[in-house]
């Protein structure tokens, strides 16, 4: 895992090839739904990818989160920087609306 130095995460090739291939799934599910308006496709399939795509996001929020939270905020956490909690706390805030 990452470390968090000056609101910059440091990740490994793998976190890196795991995240970047959830974002290449991601681009290819928009680039389908694009295509599928463009070719008149009905609207409820529309949807039904678009909420494949959300979940999609989420999953790869999911992913980040976790990693930051392992990483980035519990290695602050040791150092006694408690302020990352209210840092966490305003992110999930707005993860969340």
């Amino acid at each position: 895992m990452g470390c968090c130095c000056q609101k910059k995460t440091v990740r490994d090739d793998e976190q890196k090839k795991k995240l970047t291939n959830r974002l290449s799934r991601l681009e290819g599910q928009i680039r389908g739904i694009r295509g599928m308006i463009e070719n008149d496709a009905y609207c409820t399939d529309i949807l039904m990818q678009s909420a494949a795509a959300a979940a999609a996001i989420n999953a790869f929020n999911r992913e980040l989160l976790n990693s930051h939270i392992r990483g980035c905020v519990a290695e602050d956490i040791r150092k006694g920087n408690d302020e990352v909690i209210d840092d966490l706390m305003g992110t999930l805030y707005k993860l969340m609306k």
